[in-house]
C-alpha cells in the first residue's frame, strides 16, 4: 500500500475524497465507482481489511506506528477529510431541492439508478438459470420492500447504527450508492438534516455504525466478489431495478405526521403518472425538464463507466 508523502500527493487524494463524497451524497452514483475510476479502489479495499484482529492488537500494545502502516492511516485520513467535507457541503443543495424543485431533482436520481443498473449488470461474465433467478428475486426483494415499508423508519439508536453500517457497506460497492440505501431505509433526508445541522449525538451513532459495517463488509464483499462474483452482481443490479419504486419522481403522500417540532412528514405516499399527478394536486407535472433532468442523470453515469473503462484500459 502506498502512502501519500507530499502535499501534492496528499492534496489530489484529498480531491479525489471530494469526489467520492458527492458521489455518496446523491443516491444513484457510488462512491465506490469514483474510486475505481481515480485508481484507488484496490488500496482503499485493502486498507479496509487491513482494520483486522491484528491492528487491535498492536493498538493495544502500543505500538502506533505499526498500526498506522499496518492500515494505511495517511491515506485513510486523507481521503474520509475529503469524504466529509463533500458530504457536510452537498447536504444543504440537496435538503434545497427537495423542498423547491422534489421533481427535478428525484428524477435526476431516477436516472442515475437506472444507468447504473445498466453499468453494474454488463459486469456479468457469465448468464444462466441461476443468475437470472436471482436478478428476478432481487427484483422481486427490493419493489416488496419499497411498497410495504413506511417513509418513515424509527429514530432509535439502533436503528441510525444499522442504518450506517449498511449504507456504508455500499461506499465500496460499484454501483451501488450509499445514499440509495439510506432512501430505502428511509434514513436519507433524516441524515442529511442531521448534517447540516451538526447533530452530533445522531452523527456519531451513525458514524459507529459505519465504522462496524465497512470493516465487517469489506471482508465479505472481496470473498463474495471472488468466489461468487456474478450472482452476488446479478442480486445487486436486480435489487436496483426493483427499488426505482423508491425514486419515482411524481408521488402523492397518503399519510403524513407532525414531528416534535410540529413539521409535517409523508409517512406514507403512492406513485403516479405525470398526468395524473397534475389532475390531482393541480402542480405542473413538469414532465419535459423530467425527462431531460433524468437523461443528464443517465449519462453522467455512462461518462463515470467510460472514464472507468479507459482508467483500466
Amino acid at each position: 500500500m502506498s502512502t501519500p508523502n507530499s502535499i501534492l500527493d496528499r492534496f489530489i487524494l484529498f480531491l479525489k475524497g471530494v469526489a467520492m463524497g458527492a458521489a455518496d451524497a446523491v443516491p444513484g452514483v457510488s462512491g465506490g465507482t469514483i474510486a475505481f475510476i481515480t485508481g484507488i479502489y484496490d488500496e482503499l479495499l485493502n486498507s479496509i481489511r487491513s482494520a483486522n484482529l491484528k491492528a487491535v492488537q498492536l493498538i493495544l500494545k502500543g505500538r502506533f506506528a505499526e498500526f498506522s502502516a499496518h492500515i494505511n492511516l495517511p491515506f485513510l485520513l486523507v481521503l474520509v477529510s475529503g469524504i466529509a467535507l463533500s458530504l457536510l457541503s452537498l447536504s444543504k443543495l440537496v435538503l434545497y431541492l427537495m423542498e423547491h424543485q422534489p421533481i427535478l431533482l428525484w428524477s435526476f436520481f431516477f436516472g442515475l439508478v437506472l444507468a447504473s443498473i445498466w453499468s453494474i449488470g454488463k459486469q456479468i461474465e457469465r448468464f444462466g438459470l441461476g443468475i437470472l433467478s436471482l436478478f428476478v428475486a432481487g427484483v422481486v426483494a427490493a419493489f416488496w420492500i419499497t411498497t410495504v415499508s413506511p417513509s418513515q423508519t424509527p429514530e432509535t439508536w439502533w436503528f441510525i447504527m444499522m442504518s450506517g453500517a449498511i449504507a456504508i457497506c455500499a461506499m465500496i460497492l460499484p454501483g451501488i450508492s450509499g445514499s440509495f440505501i439510506l432512501l430505502l431505509l428511509g434514513k436519507y433526508r433524516f441524515i442529511l438534516e442531521s448534517l447540516n445541522e451538526f447533530r452530533l449525538g445522531i452523527i456519531f451513532l451513525f458514524s459507529v455504525g459505519m465504522v462496524a459495517g465497512i470493516t465487517s463488509f469489506s471482508h465479505l464483499l472481496h470473498w463474495l466478489l471472488h468466489r461468487y462474483r456474478n450472482y452476488t452482481i446479478a442480486v445487486l443490479a436486480g435489487f436496483m431495478l426493483g427499488s426505482l419504486n423508491k425514486v419515482w419522481p411524481w408521488k402523492v403522500p397518503i399519510q403524513i405526521y407532525l414531528d416534535s417540532k410540529g413539521k409535517v412528514h409523508t409517512l406514507t405516499e403512492r406513485n403516479l403518472w405525470p398526468t395524473r399527478y397534475e389532475d390531482l394536486t393541480g402542480f405542473p407535472a413538469e414532465w419535459g425538464m423530467a425527462l431531460l433532468v433524468a437523461l443528464m442523470g443517465a449519462a453522467l453515469v455512462l461518462l463515470l463507466e467510460r472514464l472507468g473503462s479507459c482508467k483500466s484500459a
